[in-house]
């Protein structure tokens, strides 16, 4: 019985290790990079104090982190299967709940974000009621989190039945439900107004969904199935393929985005913006980290997923703490990029 104890408990620190790896690399990262790449006081000009300039991209990120957990805890279903209810049903017992949590967290998120973005534009003052709503009304940007947070709200309440029904409650609709609320997110970001605007935004949000998918499937899977051999063995495949074809679609889509704005933006010229702008210096790092991902994916799908079918012990969450720090540290410079100059 001892020993039962001490092995619950080593998987569930296990699990918190590699979620808290992810979140607190991704929160370092983004405010490191924004810290970095922050504009120079230009005299006469209010700029936002440093509870906004600091509070705004941690916020921020912290949304990218909870819409993460959404989307990773809602594809575990499908990845589980269906097929045997006695070794699932104990690990859904403890995902349902924390995808309600992290469904909360979003939406939380995604209105403070709008708190801080009102107050960046209103330098000086705390920001009312009625200059949030007026954010709201007149910027995209207000719009796409406020579309966000009542998506992540319609993902709680799918979470909390799911939570009283179980499976009975499709696990498509909360996939899609939590997919969809991430489509406004490169809302967020910069802007090109040009005939390749919605490529370029079509582009943004595959990567953003890839992204979430590729991250959040890794961390439920490190979490809550790699105590399980027997369920590793079956869940782990699959999550395999699906990781393969989103890291194809994150590369290819966040390279398209970065040079495609760089070269659309009035006033930059490639290949000079790639070095001397903050946003394609950035945009280089994490296409670095990308780059790093590649390695330690290949890992975990030729060298340890075999051993993994034959049931045996392999350092599967050593390895997907590694992978995970370094999605972590690209979704913080992803959000520092957001909000860096491109010329």
């Amino acid at each position: 019985m001892t020993v039962t104890a001490a092995s619950v408990s080593s998987r569930r620190i296990g699990g918190r290790v590699v979620g808290g790896a992810f979140g607190v690399c991704a929160v370092l990262a983004a405010v490191a990079a924004s810290t970095l790449t922050a504009q120079d006081a230009v005299p006469g000009v209010p700029m936002p104090g440093v509870v906004v300039a600091y509070g705004l991209p941690v916020v921020r990120v912290l949304l990218d982190v909870a819409a993460v957990a959404v989307v990773g805890l809602s594809l575990l279903p499908k990845l589980l299967g269906f097929d045997d209810p006695e070794r699932t049903e104990p690990v859904m017992l403890r995902v349902r709940p924390l995808a309600v949590t992290a469904a909360w967290a979003w939406a939380i998120c995604a209105l403070l974000t709008i708190v801080f973005q009102t107050a960046e534009l209103n330098p000086g003052s705390v920001p009312t009621f009625g200059m949030i709503a007026a954010y709201v009304d007149d910027v995209g940007t207000g719009q796409g989190l406020l579309f966000s947070a009542a998506c992540a709200l319609a993902a709680a309440g799918i979470g909390l039945m799911a939570v009283r029904f179980g499976e009975k409650v499709p696990a498509e609709l909360r996939i899609i439900v939590a997919l969809f609320g991430l489509l406004p997110i490169p809302v967020t970001g910069h802007a090109v107004d040009s005939v390749w605007h919605d490529p370029i935004m079509i582009s943004m949000e595959i990567h953003v969904m890839g992204a979430a998918a590729w991250t959040g499937g890794l961390i439920a899977m490190a979490a809550f199935v790699a105590p399980h051999r027997e369920l590793l063995a079956v869940a782990l495949p699959k999550f395999s393929k699906i990781a393969t074809v989103c890291l194809l679609l994150v590369g290819l889509s966040g390279l398209i985005t970065g040079l495609s704005t760089m070269a659309l933006t009035p006033g930059a010229t490639l290949p000079g913006a790639i070095v001397t702008s903050p946003y394609g210096q950035l945009v280089v790092v994490k296409t670095a980290l990308v780059a790093l991902l590649v390695p330690l994916a290949a890992h975990i799908r030729f060298r340890l997923l075999p051993a993994i079918r034959q049931r045996r012990a392999t350092a599967l969450v050593g390895w997907a703490v590694a992978e995970v720090s370094v999605m972590g540290l690209a979704y913080g410079v992803a959000v520092a990029i957001t909000r860096s100059s491109i010329v």
